[in-house]
């Protein structure tokens, strides 16, 4: 039986991986530094080991049951008003999978970073200090990560939800001494703090609606006590927390209209961009609500909500990716559209579904990640435009970056075809008018998918080489890329050997996870039975449908570029102003930083605060001050010494008391 000690360890080994790291290899630089990738992948492994475990052990049972600790008590412990707080471990299937999830692509990328780090010199100014640091934030963004998924109830959840977005800032902003890579981890930190703005709100909009709970015994921020008295709480009071907890995760999971930090985020080393792309901090957006999805299925509101704006940032998204230069931002327009795609399903009652989408999702798209890093290795720019040509150099990277691509794309028999058709399938099955809005907006992003991501495999692997790095204006370059060149080779093993495992996923994840058949050494559909979801029916004609759509996205692209790159690196697909409209990310960046923060914040609410601040607050004393220095001259005039002045005042102030008392 899996004890709550050996679900503690979960957490805590990547944990203190990192608190080793920081606080006993790094202090003894020269000796130890190199020891610290080692000691990351040691943690995490063993966090990837206790989560297969626990997944064997919710075989034999439905969930394991693991009481909650007393954490801290609100007013006299006893009375009628005090409130307790807890601290646990919630270990059921759900959380069971995403710790998989998280700590094994989490161990691939960290035994990735092995070598890309270390090759990388122009990346660490001084590898005993940069290499552990590293590791130090990979080991503590995991932990994070993992205990986010493990929370018992909200508060829990909110603290590692934080501590995700504090060691994602540390990592964006890895190469600090970048100003771009600096200016997004700052981007990234303030844009997803506006979403765990609502997630708070949510949480003590519900906090203080808690008579519903208490009446049954139950702790209100407990997210067992929530999912059996949501039907309780009544649709506005639903409506209300489901909707600030989707702020949080539409920060978190980069949704619209809080998607622009995640492009900006590539700043960071490519193992990072990888790690938190697949499994982990955009996850956990989609993680949230389908952990509480019993209180969204509450509201009508909340799930047209999560499902429109679901199905619309598929599409924006996508839009973007079409004309993007840099391979990284290409793959994180895709990453936003994929986890558009998740809250759709959610937001149409398929919450099964979605996960099964993260999953098949994770292992492709990290691939996709650790891919642009070894083309990156070999030509020391991401930018598409100097590349080409390159797959007779890297053939292993290019067969893996095709599997990934393909999945991507849906095609069949590829772990992506499997979950986007449920996805599709879904929609499609969904009575109600929203269903069917989300229905063409899915297919539209297959389409625009199958399209960008075929562009990316033909701009970086096929036609003739264009350079790389050699190609690139000087002016711009990084300072830190000054002085590189071109070096045609493939990746050294502990680089390739991750990516081959993952493709291996990318290919077999979907039909093994969700198969439609029983195979004999594992049951038909057993992704969604160990979920205890009701498996979606294979449709046929939606899957024909979604695998002519992709197709005749890849052939379009392969239309437009087949007469060479140098030609159509940035073909007319839409229009010049739509391709300029789409190149600049409908200007939304421009919105946000002209219209809301230099003019709405800075021109109206600062300055406002500011002549509130100087003539009401400061004026107001400065009157004060001003009455009482005029006044005491005022009544200086009147001391002038002389007695019959003081007497003419005295026999005054008698008469006019006399005629008060008189008048009375």
């Amino acid at each position: 039986m899996f004890s709550e000690t050996l679900a503690w360890l979960i957490i805590g080994a990547p944990f203190f991986a990192g608190l080793t790291i920081i606080f006993v290899l790094r202090p003894w630089s020269p000796k130890l530094w190199k020891f610290s990738g080692l000691l990351g992948i040691a943690g995490v492994a063993i966090a990837f080991l206790l989560s297969l475990i626990a997944i064997t052990s919710l075989l034999e049972h439905s969930y394991l049951e693991f009481s909650p600790h007393s954490w801290f008590v609100i007013g006299e412990k006893g009375s009628n008003t005090s409130f307790e707080m807890t601290i646990g471990i919630l270990l059921d299937p759900l959380s069971a999978i995403m710790t998989a999830v998280v700590s094994g692509v989490s161990m691939l990328v960290q035994i990735y970073s092995l070598g890309y780090m270390r090759k990388d010199t122009n990346s660490l100014q001084d590898q005993w200090r940069d290499y552990p640091r590293y590791f130090c934030y990979l080991s503590f963004f995991t932990a994070s990560m993992l205990g986010l998924v493990l929370a018992y109830n909200l508060l829990q959840m909110f603290v590692f939800w934080e501590l995700v977005g504090l060691f994602s800032y540390l990592l964006i902003g890895f190469w600090f001494h970048r100003p771009a890579a600096a200016a997004a981890a700052k981007k990234a930190f303030i844009i997803t703090r506006i979403g765990d703005f609502g997630f708070m709100i949510g949480i003590l909009y519900l906090f203080f609606n808690r008579f519903e709970f208490i009446q049954r015994g139950l702790n209100p921020l407990e997210i067992p006590a929530i999912s059996e008295a949501a039907p309780l709480l009544g649709s506005g009071v639903a409506t209300l927390v489901a909707l600030g907890l989707f702020a949080g995760a539409v920060g978190k999971s980069a949704q619209f209209p809080l998607h622009t930090w995640l492009p900006d985020a590539m700043e960071g080393p490519t193992p990072v961009s990888s790690l938190i792309h697949a499994a982990t901090m955009v996850a956990a957006g989609v993680f949230l609500v389908a952990r509480l999805f019993d209180l969204f299925s509450v509201s009508t509101t909340a799930m047209n909500t999560v499902a429109l704006i679901g199905g619309f940032t598929a599409v924006f998204a996508a839009l973007m990716g079409l004309v993007a230069h840099d391979i990284k931002r290409v793959l994180a327009f895709s990453t936003v559209s994929q986890l558009g795609y998740m809250f759709l399903a959610l937001g149409i009652g398929a919450p099964g579904v979605a996960m099964f989408h993260l999953f098949n999702h994770a292992f492709f798209k990290c691939l996709l990640f650790l891919g642009a890093g070894s083309v990156h290795h070999s030509v020391h720019t991401f930018d598409m435009r100097y590349m080409g040509g390159i797959r007779k150099w890297m053939p292993i990277t290019y067969l893996t970056t095709l599997i990934a691509s393909l999945s991507l794309a849906g095609i069949f028999p590829l772990a992506g075809f499997w979950s986007k058709d449920e996805v599709l399938s879904s929609a499609f099955s969904d009575p109600s008018s929203v269903g069917s809005i989300v229905f063409f907006l899915a297919l539209a992003a297959a389409f625009l998918t199958a399209f960008y991501i075929t562009r990316l495999i033909l701009m970086t692997f096929h036609g003739d080489f264009r350079g790389g790095i050699n190609s690139v204006p000087q002016s711009d370059r990084i300072p830190d890329e000054a002085d590189l060149h071109v070096h045609h080779h493939e990746s050294p093993k502990v680089m390739i050997i991750p990516m081959g495992i993952l493709a291996i996923f990318a290919i077999c994840s979907g039909f093994l996870a969700n198969s439609i058949i029983d195979l004999g050494f594992i049951e038909a559909h057993w992704f969604a039975h160990f979920l205890h979801e009701k498996a979606p029916l294979f449709n046929i004609w939606i899957a024909l449908i979604s695998t002519f759509t992709a197709t005749a996205g890849i052939i379009y692209a392969i239309t437009l570029y087949r007469k060479g790159l140098s030609e159509l690196i940035n073909p007319s697909i839409l229009g010049v102003f739509s391709n300029k409209l789409l190149s600049q990310r409908f200007y939304m960046d421009y919105l946000y930083e002209n219209l809301i923060v230099k003019t709405i914040l800075y021109k109206g609410i600062f300055n406002f605060s500011n002549l509130l601040d100087k003539w009401i607050i400061d004026g107001s004393v400065n009157c004060l001050g001003w009455v009482g220095r005029n006044s005491g001259k005022a009544l200086a005039q009147l001391q002038t010494g002389q007695t019959q002045v003081y007497g003419l005042g005295v026999s005054i102030g008698v008469v006019i008391i006399l005629l008060f008392f008189q008048l009375q």
